[in-house]
């Protein structure tokens, strides 16, 4: 076996030493930017439908009021 590096000793070093302390208002700080980003993706969502439902209305009216399925008259007839 090789022996050990410096790198895998410092870290075995942190590992066994004693823990940094954790703030208490972590959790609480947290859990507060989770609901800000929840609120914020729901709020993105709602206006992605509202628009997409907008763009159907839209474009419903536009193919109700110009016929676009509709076949063209011929205006001109054939020649006998």
């Amino acid at each position: 076996m090789s022996p050990p590096d410096a790198r895998e000793a410092r870290v075995k070093r942190l590992l066994e030493g004693p823990y940094p302390t954790v703030p208490p208002d972590l959790a609480a700080g947290a859990a507060a930017h989770g609901d800000r980003l929840l609120r914020r993706r729901r709020a993105m969502q709602r206006i992605g439908w509202g628009l997409l439902w907008a763009a159907v209305v839209a474009f419903v009216v536009w193919a109700s009021l110009t016929g676009a399925w509709s076949t063209p008259s011929s205006e001109v007839s054939p020649p006998w």
